[in-house]
């Protein structure tokens, strides 16, 4: 492994992966979340429909696929006057956020801000380029090394916590005041229960403008989508102008097929309803369980996890879900702040869901 990166936390999770399928009734995987239900038909017939695509795909994406992205974000979340020009298609959202600070031009002595409890890439990210890494959920105090980049992210990876309007106005002021790019990780924007999630882009939020602000959306989550890695970056039109010149010259495409089912995606609201009552019937059954078996559920206000804890080391409350045939994720692949949590997924099927309720209030 590369001394410039961390190890890959999954790896620390084989003994208990193994551990967890010795029940005798199988294993209940939430530690991933990696979507297991159907892709809507509506994008797979889009997708077979452009099959025949012997051309290279344009990197500034197609027309349709940035007017969608464009609707997309007026109808769902109330984001207006924003161009087609000021939309970038990308790789599924995780190869933009690995590679979003060589792509701004961060390197060496410049530093990237991360939220305190955090997906692991937004600092695998700023270590690849050489970059310091600074933890925090709130503006830095004067006199702090001031960040070229400010990563947000609600509903968060991995507590599910909700941003409201004004701490993410607080945090985009102070971003601007000291010349950050805000990049905001809105891959869960559709996937808030006990809260509704807000864009940076929103005018509440950004003010009316979209200067030094950056939307990262996927639709792995919201469309079961993960396997066709389709997403997208909009915002400050000058920024995105910056990251198509440099991914036009790194050949960074999203395959022609893919932007056609990505399209269909956008267009269509009637998947992500059935898909979100889904993934709402699943966490109110595994949240109910999870109180019945002592635990705490703590924000999970948002985002497809519940962040629980006993009050333990996050390892010690692996090895007990381990010992009912249940894998989750401890709390310290996000930060050290997540030593006393875990996080548990409502990315499985309805049967595995309900195999670990009757575990936990067995």
């Amino acid at each position: 492994m590369s001394s410039r990166l961390p190890d890959f936390p999954w790896d620390r999770l084989a003994a208990s992966r193994r551990r967890a399928a010795e029940h005798p009734d199988s294993i209940v995987d939430v530690a991933m979340g990696t979507p297991v239900d159907p892709t809507p038909r509506v994008v797979s017939r889009a997708l077979a429909s452009a099959a025949d695509s012997p051309g290279y795909p344009s990197t500034a994406g197609t027309p349709e696929l940035r007017a969608a992205a464009v609707d997309w974000l007026e109808r769902r979340f109330k984001i207006r006057d924003l161009d087609p020009e000021s939309v970038l298609p990308t790789i599924g959202s995780k190869e933009l956020v690995a590679g979003l600070p060589l792509l701004l031009g961060i390197g060496p002595g410049d530093v990237v801000a991360i939220p305190e409890l955090a997906y692991p890439t937004y600092e695998v990210g700023a270590r690849l380029v050489g970059a310091d890494v600074v933890r925090t959920d709130v503006p830095l105090p004067d006199g702090a090394t001031h960040p070229k980049l400010l990563w947000l992210n609600s509903p968060a990876n991995p507590t599910g916590r909700v941003l409201g309007v004004d701490e993410l106005s607080e945090l985009v002021g102070w971003a601007r005041d000291v010349g950050a790019v805000v990049a905001s990780d809105e891959c869960y924007i559709e996937c808030g229960w006990d809260a509704e999630p807000t864009s940076v882009l929103h005018s509440a939020v950004s003010g009316g403008s979209m200067a030094s602000l950056l939307g990262v959306f996927s639709l792995s989550k919201r469309s079961n989508l993960a396997g066709y890695r389709a997403g997208f970056v909009a915002g400050d039109s000058d920024l995105v102008a910056e990251l198509l010149a440099v991914r036009r010259n790194l050949g960074m495409m999203v395959p022609g097929p893919v932007q056609v089912a990505a399209t269909a995606a956008l267009v269509d609201d009637d998947h992500v309803e059935e898909q979100y009552v889904r993934y709402l019937d699943r966490r109110t059954k595994l949240r109910g369980a999870l109180k019945h078996a002592g635990f705490r559920v703590d924000h999970s206000e948002g985002s497809l996890y519940l962040w629980v804890t006993r009050h333990e080391s996050c390892w010690d409350t692996v090895g007990w879900f381990a010992a009912r045939g249940i894998l989750v994720a401890p709390g310290d692949f996000y930060g050290p702040g997540g030593s006393r949590h875990v996080r548990l997924a409502l990315t499985a099927t309805d049967e595995r869901i309900d195999a670990a309720v009757s575990r936990l209030t067995a």
